[in-house]
């Protein structure tokens, strides 16, 4: 991409003509696997971000990531303490397994460096508490890198709801589920590395609920579990602050909807299927033609480039913490995942 597209993306995707400059940032990236690439993939699209350095257990795999994602001059470090310790990196993406986030973001914050770590943030409560209270001690930025909370049209939708463009929101549903076919002994399907259809798939319905209807007073929840205390069907039902209900299910077993829809006293908003990166919505008043909702951004790659692009925002705004993905919000949601997790009987070694 030439220096002059990049410019004219900036501006596009700022919504100011330019008018306020976005501060180059230089990125990271903690482990390799599948989201790493996919991640790295998207920073190709966001303005004035470069990917500077990768870090992995494996040089190999390192230098394979680097190679294909890479800017010019892009390192490839064979240790995660080698990474952080790269002077070029502003930024870390932390993509390693639930089960490692909590090791992971504290050695980059440790190092000075700010942090956007992948969902959900770590494995419970007490963990996520004790990366919020060191990203503060070190004055750094911490993000968890939940991507719908960013997307151009999922902010559509919650600020359209926030203004009362489509009435009151009384009922969410949304559901992500896919058929996981993975090894035993794969991240997913292993429960000492945070495995289980609610961290990876529930954690999506669980926060757009919390977009759009505010905070969840109490849920009740219920789950299939596989043979060695695996959570692979969840399903919760969710009352929220001024009345407001959800219902919520996530799979590791079946080709679910993946949609969502929010039902008002005025209309319905419905979100395709991939509800928690859509390619647009449609509200549909209870009197009047459907009305097709896009974001007023660029969606950035996949989506995930939305969420760099955040921190990129929020650094240049000398913030510590993004309004959109904010750390009351991170714990409030951590601590809903243990909920759930305790009604159905799944635990981790980490929960002590």
């Amino acid at each position: 991409m030439s220096f002059a597209s990049r410019e004219s993306r900036t501006a596009a995707w700022l919504g100011h003509d330019g008018a306020m400059e976005i501060a180059a940032v230089r990125w990271g990236i903690l482990a390799t696997g599948r989201i790493a690439h996919s991640f790295a993939a998207d920073l190709a699209e966001v303005p004035g971000a470069s990917l500077v350095a990768v870090g992995s257990r494996s040089a190999e795999s390192a230098s394979a990531l680097a190679a294909a994602h890479g800017s010019e001059g892009c390192r490839a470090h064979a240790s995660y303490e080698a990474l952080v310790a790269d002077d070029a990196v502003d930024v870390v993406y932390v993509a390693s397994p639930h089960s490692h986030h909590l090791e992971h973001a504290r050695l980059a914050l440790e190092a000075g460096k700010h942090v956007l770590c992948e969902k959900p943030l770590t494995l419970n409560l007490a963990e996520a508490e004790q990366l919020v209270a060191l990203a503060r001690q070190h004055d750094r930025f911490l993000m968890e890198a939940m991507w719908t909370a960013c997307h151009p049209v999922v902010r559509a939708v919650v600020d359209g709801l926030l203004a009362g463009r489509f009435g009151t929101p009384r009922q969410v549903h949304a559901d992500l589920g896919f058929v996981v076919e993975s090894a035993a002994d794969d991240r997913i399907r292993d429960p000492a590395l945070g495995a289980g259809a609610l961290l990876d798939m529930g954690i999506y319905p669980l926060t757009f609920a919390d977009l759009v209807l505010g905070p969840a007073i109490s849920l009740a929840a219920t789950a299939v579990l596989d043979e060695r205390g695996v959570d692979v069907d969840v399903a919760v039902a969710g009352l929220h602050q001024g009345g407001a209900v959800s219902a919520l299910t996530a799979s590791m077993t079946s080709v679910s909807p993946r949609t969502a829809s929010v039902a008002t006293d005025r209309g319905r908003i419905d979100l395709p299927s991939g509800f928690h990166h859509p390619a647009y919505a449609v509200w549909t008043p209870l009197e009047g033609e459907p009305e097709r909702i896009v974001g007023k951004t660029p969606v950035l790659g996949s989506g995930l480039g939305n969420e760099a692009a955040e921190v990129a925002r929020c650094l240049a705004d000398g913030l510590r913490e993004s309004p959109w993905v904010p750390h009351e919000q991170t714990l409030r949601l951590m601590a809903q995942l243990d909920d759930v997790r305790r009604q159905v009987g799944v635990s981790y070694p980490a929960d002590g």
